[in-house]
């Protein structure tokens, strides 16, 4: 069992994919084009490739704390976004236990971008027993 100050082990994603990303924008009913077209990306002013959905960035750090915490459930999430996550980045979702208490364990997580580190920063409660 992890203890406070203890890290997460890291969940890499090698590339975002902007194939994943047309199927994402159909899940979330999401038609934002700067998740589908580069030229309005590029007309934005906000890069030179697709941005990929904040849930599914999202669902990064979900994936490394059921990793992390098998057969657990997240009992509260807190997430803010710092950078866009774009198609071809390759990222490392971690976080550090900060406390424990029963059956609940509290952590700093965070999803960093290679080569442009954090792009988002949160909390979360995760617990590992099931309620009485």
């Amino acid at each position: 069992m992890l203890g406070a100050g203890d890290e997460l082990p890291p969940f890499i994603i090698e590339r975002v994919s902007p194939e994943a990303m047309k199927a994402w924008a159909v899940f979330l009913h999401d038609p934002n084009p700067i998740h589908l077209d580069v030229e309005v990306v590029k007309a934005k002013g906000l890069g030179d490739r697709v941005i990929n959905q904040g849930p599914a960035n999202v669902a990064y750090l979900m994936n490394m704390l059921m990793a992390a915490f098998p057969g657990a459930a997240i009992s509260k999430m807190e997430s803010r976004f710092v950078d866009n996550v774009y198609a071809g980045d390759r990222l490392t979702a971690g976080g550090r236990v900060t406390s424990v208490e029963g059956g609940a364990v509290q952590c700093d997580i965070w999803l960093r971008a290679d080569g442009r580190d954090v792009v988002i920063t949160g909390s979360a409660t995760v617990s590992t027993c099931a309620p009485a």
